[in-house]
């Protein structure tokens, strides 16, 4: 799995606007989103359905897959801006199939949207693990400029962690939302992980989740394959009050320490702080002995 770029964006150009996964509530933030965008010159167009609600859902599945479809197929359209994630990219993947289009386009947004992510690298196209609308205002500037800077076609910064050791690594960036990822093991999205770079984060997990999702990765052999990890943001994964409970620290260390891989930890991405942009299928070079993750 190595992935094409799609082509770099530049002012004037058309985004589309979806809501493939959780109903959306957040309006003051998703303005405040959709409004940088205009600031940088992009035609920014918000797809008819995207205030619909059904239950936790952002409307039906059909009229979820109808906005990615005319998105996707839209000749005008060069990329695709994420609302927000909660849950239900993975439903409308349910007999999905990516049209072939003359020019692939930029596909923006994380957490749930971790399905949709994996699923476009699978026809070769990188899409990007980045702020969805609902938080791109509440990124420091670094991490704005760091999103146009990858749409944009410069230069991407390297990051800094901290390193467990373990050496050097180049191989294939795939990132990730821990939860949603574990969930695609097993399905036709699931990737090859052959000489992959692990890149995963999650939100509101408690110790013990972490440490069976991880299970799961270990037990299934997926975990067995990457060449390398790099740890964003476990935020709000605070242990229950007055439970015994391993630190989600601890469980990480449990869990991936005895890998004999390179890992990287503490990343800036994830929720609930900086996130920075993460090329998706591209090759990137881990450093786990200076805790770098770079490009």
């Amino acid at each position: 799995m190595n992935c094409q770029l799609p082509p770099p964006l530049k002012q004037g150009d058309l985004l589309r606007v979806i809501t493939p996964s959780g109903a959306l509530r957040e309006w003051d933030t998703f303005n405040a989103g959709v409004e940088i965008w205009r600031l940088r010159g992009y035609e920014v167009e918000v797809s008819e359905g995207v205030d619909h609600r059904w239950g936790y859902l952002a409307g039906i599945d059909s009229d979820r897959h109808k906005q990615l479809l005319n998105a996707w197929q839209d000749p005008e359209c060069r990329g695709i801006l994420c609302a927000r994630g909660g849950y239900g990219s993975a439903r409308i993947l349910e007999n999905w199939t990516w049209p072939q289009v003359e020019t692939s386009k930029w596909l923006i947004g994380f957490s749930d949207i971790t399905a949709l992510l994996w699923s476009l690298s699978l026809t070769g196209i990188s899409g990007i693990h980045a702020p969805v609308l609902t938080t791109l205002a509440s990124e420091p500037d670094w991490s704005i400029e760091r999103l146009f800077d990858l749409l944009e076609g410069r230069p991407l910064a390297p990051l800094q962690g901290i390193g467990w050791g373990g050496g050097i690594i180049t191989g294939i960036l795939l990132p990730a939302n821990l939860t949603v990822a574990t969930h695609l093991l097993g399905t036709p999205f699931q990737p090859n992980f052959d000489n992959v770079i692990l890149a995963i984060e999650d939100v509101t997990e408690a110790p013990y989740r972490i440490d069976r999702l991880l299970t799961q990765w270990r037990c299934s052999g997926a975990l067995s394959k990457v060449c390398g990890i790099a740890l964003g943001r476990f935020s709000r994964c605070e242990p229950p009050s007055n439970i015994p409970s391993l630190t989600v620290e601890e469980v990480l260390r449990d869990r991936l320490g005895d890998l004999g891989i390179p890992i990287v930890s503490n990343l800036p991405f994830g929720h609930d702080g900086c996130n920075a942009a993460l090329p998706v299928g591209i090759k990137a070079q881990l450093n786990a002995d200076q805790g770098v993750l770079s490009f």
